[in-house]
């Protein structure tokens, strides 16, 4: 039912925007609907520290309210990270922890996210939060090496998600629903480091819904003096899941612990149970040091 409702309002609101796209006047309330929905924002705290974020549509207003509990275990690991340190964000989507690792732990944070969809908010979140001096965008996708091929897409909302590079599977390794795909520039984090001279990451988080085995892949150098990695892995797709282990391990890091937020423990969206965020440390490194 609520599916159908979805369908339903979708189309009709797509119906009252091809009425509008009629007249002049049509075409300039158009353009005000869209700016007015840029400027809608919602304010979130946690843990004492206060954040705004763009809110265009539902999704981005889910993203949102649902800060502190989506995933407590990304903001206690964040928490965790010394304050001053590089952060590499690959996967950033409309920057909700980067902006949060850039305010709270004054990390120096480099966000990747290769979606045109989610740049626009990324730099928008960055901006209203003031943090241009803290978060710098980098608008291409990691994989294990430097190449052009497509992202490819199975959604252009504005905050949306599952899209991957190089790949036609997605975060299960399934075939990956397109809906729609550009060509641009992939490359490996030793790429990023060297070719783009960014500093080397003392902390890494990886959410990029299926090829995170790839971007381990091509960071060996990276990872063997990368401090902690939080990395999202589905157990399930053992591709993945194995070639994460391994590239970890062989980096000299430890699995401590890997968890979830109880809205995705028995749930079928997703991955339900079987998708972790896996948290990794260098053995005998002071990870808790304030």
């Amino acid at each position: 039912m609520k599916l159908f409702v979805k369908i339903f309002v979708k189309k009709l609101v797509a119906s009252f925007l091809s009425v509008l796209n009629w007249s002049k006047v049509g075409r300039f309330l158009q353009s005000e609907i869209v700016n007015s929905s840029m400027q809608m924002q919602k304010t979130v705290q946690h843990n004492g520290c206060l954040l705004s974020f763009t809110t265009p549509n539902s999704l981005n207003y889910f993203r949102a309210d649902s800060f502190s509990t989506k995933e407590p275990e990304t903001l206690e690991w964040i928490d965790l990270i010394p304050r001053g340190s590089v952060l590499w964000d690959i996967g950033a989507n409309v920057g909700l922890y980067s902006c949060y690792a850039a305010k709270q732990r004054n990390c120096m944070v480099f966000a990747f996210e290769p979606s045109v969809f989610n740049l626009e908010l990324l730099a928008r979140n960055i901006f209203i939060n003031g943090l241009v001096d803290k978060v710098t965008i980098v608008p291409l996708p990691l994989s294990d090496e430097l190449r052009t091929s497509s992202l490819n897409m199975s959604s252009t909302d504005w905050g949306g998600a599952l899209s991957t590079f190089g790949q036609s599977y997605g975060h299960d390794g399934k075939e990956l629903e397109n809906v729609f795909e550009f060509s641009t520039i992939g490359l490996s984090m030793e790429d990023a480091a060297q070719r783009l001279q960014l500093p080397t990451p003392d902390y890494i988080k990886i959410d990029v819904d299926g090829i995170e085995h790839l971007v381990l892949k091509g960071g060996g150098k990276i990872l063997q003096k990368v401090k902690g990695v939080l990395i999202e892995v589905n157990d399930d797709f053992k591709e993945q899941a194995d070639g994460c282990h391994k590239s970890l391990l062989d980096a000299g890091l430890k699995l401590i612990e890997k968890r979830h937020s109880d809205m995705f423990a028995n749930t079928d969206s997703f991955g339900g149970g079987k998708v972790w965020n896996q948290i990794w440390s260098r053995e005998n490194n002071n990870d808790k040091t304030n």
